[in-house]
């Protein structure tokens, strides 16, 4: 008996009545149940949000930013701006509550799904970076309640987080924009500050200059200082040497005055007795000079009668010349000598003295006369003098007294000076360092502008909005499920196949008696007990695809290959169940059961399959549902194909795994017992 025979009559069999046809009619649209239907149910859901009612509060008194020069912007009403956006967008059926207690009451109630509430600050928090003593983050608030359903709370979550982003961003790119203003102010300030710093380094320079220049001038004050000083000490000296010499000079013409004042008399009396001496004087002087002449007469008469004589006696020739020349000669020395010779010299010098006496008697008559014309003045002058002497002598008290007060100046001043000097010094310092920091500041300043940002209208429009939504996400989808069924697709369509072959054994009897008492090869009856489950689940997976792909329009990007792959998984499954269920019997159901639940847990149809704890991690690397989905979707995504051969081989294997359980089910089940007449479980 063949494969083929042995199958065909467990089929006859199964379809022998109107019964068994339903039957299997009905067990082929199983998969249908779990495949079709709950992907229709689920096909696209966040497109039909619009049916649930949301609460919506809107409390914001909006704002009015302050710009970076001082001025007002203008007027911020973010939140009527978000929620007109929510209600225009008719993502939920947003109704508009007045007070956010009667959301919440609505919410707690079921009214509402949700209530998302604004407060009234939310544009002045979100205005409020512009001053940063005062920046506050604003809020949504957010109702939700888990009775009115679980998931409703996660998509919340995400239309929150768009609504976050979308405002953040809207709110981020006008906050840049008055911070890149601002950074514009600060660099047009900057190169201000930069020229006034390059102006006052100029000036410094100017400064540091005239600090020299003064420097200079004070140290020649404070030698002129000095100077002054010594030269004051000098005139306080004179000074002191002039008031003394004064006081003396008061005192002795003080006295002076006092004889002065019998001057005038005495003068007088003085010229009157000097005119009598000079009368007397003149009158001896006349006799003296004529007792002179005389004797002068008579000595020459007296030589020329000697001469005469002596002539004669020579002509009488008493004498000889010679004797006559010796003779004058004797008598010469004799005169020159003699008495009357000395006598008339005497006389002669008395008379030249009393001539004297008689012009020097005249001249102190004439010179006392004088006097005494002008003695009277000469007192007078005298005491003028003295009251002048007086006057000088008080003056130069008071010129000391005034000489010492200046020399006290002239050392505070000299202090001063040197005080001076030393300022200037630390002046002339201190403005070379600050000229130098002035220049090293310019520089700096200007430096610093040029690294300050200036942008323009465009380049701030552009960075503004960089900054408010600095990361953007370039979503390159190599492949990508249409919709959130067709997400789920993949795993409720292998899913629905295993259910499917497991739903086969509560009609269809793995292994027939009629084979088992046959003379037939184990392996022919076990192959012959699973073909039938594999015509019916071929049958499933064929209406299961059909409506999937023309009912729901699910696009696969590989649709003859998936349902050519969905074949391979309906071999598997069948084959493992039939062959599990041929070896366990009834008893097998409940294990097929259990690798159903492991499965669904482990293969990751929903979340990935490593979110899953570690001992699901082996079941979902020995059971085949998880390669099934991971198959499904690179097929219908239109992801790699290379591992779809190797899952397909992989497929082959576990059907070769199910036959080999039910040809060991068929060998067993060949020898008879009571137990296969009358089993334990039997259902």
């Amino acid at each position: 008996m063949t494969v083929l025979r042995l199958a065909r009559s467990e089929l006859k069999r199964m379809t022998g009545g109107v019964l068994p046809k339903l039957t299997i009619v009905a067990l082929s649209l199983v998969p249908l149940l779990y495949g079709a239907i709950y992907l229709y149910a689920n096909w696209d859901p966040y497109n039909n949000l619009s049916g649930i009612k949301a609460a919506l509060v809107v409390e914001d008194t909006g704002a009015t930013p302050s710009k970076p020069d001082g001025s007002k912007g203008e007027e911020l009403q973010a939140g009527t701006k978000v929620a007109d956006s929510l209600v225009d967008a008719h993502l939920f059926d947003w109704q508009r509550v007045a007070t956010s207690q009667e959301a919440d009451d609505g919410v707690r109630t079921g009214k509402y799904a949700f209530a998302l509430k604004i407060p009234a600050d939310f544009s002045k928090n979100l205005v409020s970076p512009s001053t940063f003593d005062s920046a506050h983050q604003a809020m949504l608030n957010v109702t939700t309640n888990d009775a009115n359903n679980y998931l409703l709370s996660t998509i919340v979550d995400k239309l929150t987080t768009a609504v976050h982003s979308t405002v953040a961003q809207e709110v981020g790119q006008q906050t840049a924009d008055q911070l890149l203003t601002g950074f514009g102010v600060i660099h047009q300030n900057m190169v201000k500050a930069a020229d006034g710093a390059k102006n006052l380094a100029d000036g410094l320079s100017q400064l540091q200059s005239g600090a020299t220049e003064l420097h200079q001038g004070t140290g020649t004050l404070v030698t002129g200082a000095q100077q002054l000083v010594d030269g004051q000490g000098r005139l306080v000296d004179g000074a002191n040497q002039l008031s003394s010499g004064a006081s003396t000079l008061s005192s002795g013409l003080s006295q002076l005055n006092q004889g002065a004042a019998q001057l005038p008399s005495s003068t007088k009396q003085l010229a009157d007795g000097a005119a009598q001496v000079a009368a007397g004087n003149a009158q001896l002087n006349s006799k003296v000079q004529g007792a002179v002449q005389q004797l002068q007469g008579a000595e020459t008469k007296l030589d020329a009668d000697i001469k005469s004589t002596v002539s004669d006696l020579v002509a009488k020739g008493a004498i000889t010349q010679a004797q006559a020349d010796t003779l004058l000669a004797d008598l010469q020395k004799v005169q020159s000598s003699n008495p009357v010779t000395d006598a008339k010299a005497k006389i002669s010098a008395a008379a030249a003295d009393v001539q004297k006496l008689s012009d020097g008697s005249a001249a102190v008559a004439a010179g006392a006369r004088k006097l005494s014309d002008a003695a009277p003045a000469l007192a007078g002058g005298i005491s003028q003098a003295n009251d002048g002497a007086a006057q000088l002598a008080q003056g130069a008290g008071t010129l000391a007294a005034g000489e010492q007060s200046a020399y006290d100046g002239a050392v505070q001043l000299s202090d001063g000076a040197s005080k001076l000097d030393a300022g200037a010094a630390k002046l002339q310092d201190g403005t070379a360092t600050a000229a130098s920091g002035a220049k090293e500041l310019a520089t700096k300043l200007a430096e610093g502008s040029g690294q300050i940002p200036n942008p323009d209208a465009t380049q701030r429009d552009s960075v503004s909005k960089v900054m408010s939504d600095p990361v953007a996400v370039d979503k390159l989808a190599q492949t990508k499920a249409t919709t959130y069924g067709a997400g789920l697709a993949p795993f409720f369509l292998s899913l629905s196949l295993w259910i499917g072959a497991f739903m086969l054994v509560q009609a269809m009897r793995p292994l027939t008696q009629r084979a088992l008492a046959s003379n037939a090869p184990s392996w022919k009856i076990g192959i012959a007990g699973w073909l039938p489950f594999f015509v019916v689940s071929a049958v499933q997976t064929t209406l299961l695809w059909a409506v999937v792909t023309l009912g729901l329009k699910l696009e696969s990007a590989n649709p003859a290959l998936t349902f050519v792959f969905l074949l391979f998984a309906a071999m598997a499954f069948t084959a493992l169940i039939q062959g599990i269920c041929a070896l366990l019997g009834t008893p097998g159901k409940f294990v097929v059961l259990i690798l159903l639940v492991l499965q669904l847990v482990s293969s990751g149809g929903t979340f990935p399959w490593q979110t899953t704890p570690q001992p699901f991690h082996v079941v979902h690397d020995i059971l085949p549902l998880g390669y099934v989905v991971t198959g499904m979707r690179h097929l219908i995504y239109g992801g790699d194909l290379s591992m779809v051969a190797p899952i397909m081989l992989g497929l082959v294997g576990y059907a070769v795994l199910g036959m080999g359980m039910s040809t060991l089910a068929v060998h067993k089940h060949k020898l008879w017992t009571l137990k296969s007449f009358k089993p334990e479980i039997s259902v």
